[in-house]
């Protein structure tokens, strides 16, 4: 008899997944791994103290080529990409009508193209979107054999740069090429853990080779998506699908931050992008709710989607990721409140299990960033 469900793709490393013993499970799409046998809170401990190594090669990767290609992806984005000096990455967002957020991304200016980064559940769907609006004026070329791998943590760079040295030189949200054994690379450093880190693009033909010489540094552990998950936590991070999705903008999510001058009312280049008149209300008038940091005042995870009361028992939110942080060693959680209740040291009670369990709304992130900026 047939298996009637879709067969998993797989990572130019999944070989090496199985050969570390790693727990592999579904996840956009792709046979992923989990974790490894040491478990989530040593590689989450391992992370933070020295380097983890991750496959996201189930991201997508997508180049933007030609003269009008920065101008073009502005019509998509809320940020500015004109101004993005070559050899720069910059978090941005692609929107609906309504100012939600069908995705979030990196890209950066490489002189020649702009390299996309999206998530890998919405990497189809992204680039049909793309090609759809931006086809006929840049050229929008998929970029399925690169593989990509991240190296998180406050040793990461003294392991990476005995394979290519040069990369101890970059700073946060640089983006350059680099050559490993005459193959190229290009590495980007920042990350999703809070901690410096590197991000290397690679093909999918040396990606395996490349991950075993990080691996046999003394420094380097692989690392799976459960601590993937509770690392991007502590550091108050968005995940797609979990913090925000289509039905939520960047100034409900907390991510104005991301939307440059230029761009906003009154900018040499406000708004012309999908989704500016609600986002650009908001960013004058503020939105009717918005994603706070909460920390539980009892030892009780709280996990997503678990709903927020006020102190009178009435519904007033929602956990849209929750659980106990390894690091920070309390339970933790983001979520969306009215402006109301979201200024910090306000208590909420989150319904756990038909039990009242009192959190208290707190400054992000839960563990400092230590990104190196200069």
């Amino acid at each position: 008899m047939t298996d009637p469900s879709p067969k998993l793709a797989r990572t130019p490393l999944h070989a090496l997944h199985l050969e570390l013993g790693a727990r592999m499970v579904p996840f956009a799409a792709y046979d992923m791994p989990v974790q490894y046998p040491s478990g989530l809170v040593a590689e989450h401990l391992h992370t933070r103290t020295q380097a983890g190594l991750f496959d996201v090669s189930h991201m997508g990767q997508i180049s933007l080529s030609g003269p009008d290609a920065a101008a073009a992806f502005e019509a998509l984005v809320p940020v500015d990409a004109i101004g993005l000096a070559v050899g720069r990455q910059r978090y941005g967002m692609l929107l609906n009508a309504r100012g939600g957020i069908e995705d979030d991304l990196m890209f950066c200016n490489r002189g020649h193209d702009l390299l996309l980064v999206v998530n890998g559940a919405c990497k189809a769907a992204d680039l049909a979107h793309i090609q759809s609006q931006l086809a006929t004026r840049c050229q929008v070329t998929p970029l399925p054999e690169q593989a990509l791998l991240a190296l998180q943590g406050p040793t990461a760079v003294h392991a990476l740069a005995r394979l290519v040295p040069g990369v101890q030189a970059m700073v946060f949200m640089d983006g350059q090429g680099f050559v490993w054994q005459g193959q190229p690379l290009f590495i980007t450093r920042s990350g999703y853990t809070g901690e410096d880190g590197f991000e290397i693009s690679l093909h999918q033909d040396i990606a395996q080779d490349f991950a075993r010489a990080l691996l046999a540094q003394p420094e380097v552990k692989p690392i799976g998506l459960g601590a993937r998950n509770s690392l991007r936590l502590e550091a108050g991070l968005c995940l797609y699908g979990n913090d925000m999705d289509g039905r939520t903008t960047p100034v409900e999510a907390g991510l104005a931050w991301a939307i440059q001058k230029v761009r906003r009312g009154g900018g040499a280049r406000s708004g012309g992008f999908i989704g500016a008149d609600t986002v650009l209300a908001q960013l004058d008038l503020g939105a009717a709710r918005q994603r706070v940091g909460l920390v539980a005042l009892e030892r009780v995870p709280v996990r997503e989607h678990t709903p927020l009361h006020d102190a009178g028992g009435l519904p007033i939110g929602e956990v849209t990721s929750g659980l106990l942080a390894p690091s920070a060693d309390r339970a933790i959680a983001m979520g969306y409140l009215p402006p109301a209740h979201a200024s910090i040291g306000t208590v909420v009670q989150a319904m756990v299990r038909g039990r009242a369990v009192p959190l208290q709304v707190c400054a992000l992130p839960f563990v400092a960033h230590r990104y190196v900026r200069a």
